[in-house]
């Protein structure tokens, strides 16, 4: 595959398209962690290796495997350098977020506002939740695009459907894994544990693959309109890197 040259950041400034992608990935990142509070439950099914297994899931499921696939197609058109800083980019617009959160919980309510309990129930986050789900989409995210960036290359380009399934079940793997460990280890059952990791994934992963054909249409369509592929032939990988 011949690589297009073409940089994003044309005459100075990013293309609009590159920065709606970038704004719609760092939405659901951050309406993910604040929705996440709520659980709901799918029908239970039975599986050979598990009897009745029962599909609780948080609610941010809904909006956080759309990040993945963002990811994936900021990946695969834009290239790993361009995508591993919108991962860092959300990280941080995720923290400010959970700052200013925090910090309109800890301040003194109004007399006549009865409603602050329920403020720190649904808004208030606990540590480990909070080290739990930086860490999980940190690794989870990076790993998804290396892996969509490296795999591009070996492929020349080709499968992107392989490229896309493949990434995220490495990536949701780590995330779902990193995540559930070290939010509920020592408070839940390892049964439980391994069980909410399996759920986890297996819906994030299924996500991916019914929506495998937009996500062909998305990349298809920004390939055309930015006049880019991105080949990450001579890219530092590391997920550290910023400017390079």
């Amino acid at each position: 595959m011949k690589e297009k040259t073409k940089n994003i950041n044309t005459y100075g400034r990013y293309s609009g398209l590159f920065v709606f992608v970038t704004v719609l990935f760092v939405t659901a990142i951050i309406t993910a962690n604040i929705i996440a509070v709520k659980l709901f439950q799918l029908p239970q099914i039975a599986l050979p290796w598990v009897k009745d297994l029962s599909f609780i899931l948080p609610a941010g499921i809904l909006v956080f495997p759309l990040s993945y696939i963002i990811g994936d197609v900021l990946t695969e058109v834009y290239g790993f350098r361009a995508a591993r800083k919108v991962i860092w980019l959300a990280f941080f617009c995720n923290a400010v977020a959970v700052l200013f959160i925090w910090l309109g919980g800890i301040i003194p309510p109004a007399g006549a506002w009865d409603h602050q309990e329920s403020y720190k129930v649904i808004l208030g986050y606990a540590p480990r939740l909070l080290i739990g789900s930086f860490a999980g989409y940190l690794v989870g995210g990076l790993c998804n695009s290396f892996v969509l960036s490296r795999v591009k290359i070996l492929t020349k380009g080709r499968w992107l459907w392989m490229r896309t399934i493949g990434s995220t079940i490495l990536g949701q793997g780590l995330d779902s894994v990193l995540f559930i460990t070290i939010a509920f280890a020592g408070a839940l059952p390892g049964g439980v544990l391994v069980e909410l990791v399996f759920t986890q994934w297996i819906v994030k992963v299924l996500y991916e693959v019914a929506v495998t054909p937009a996500t062909y249409v998305v990349v298809g369509y920004l390939k055309k309109k930015e006049q880019l592929d991105t080949v990450d032939h001579d890219v530092k990988l590391s997920p550290l890197s910023l400017l390079r």
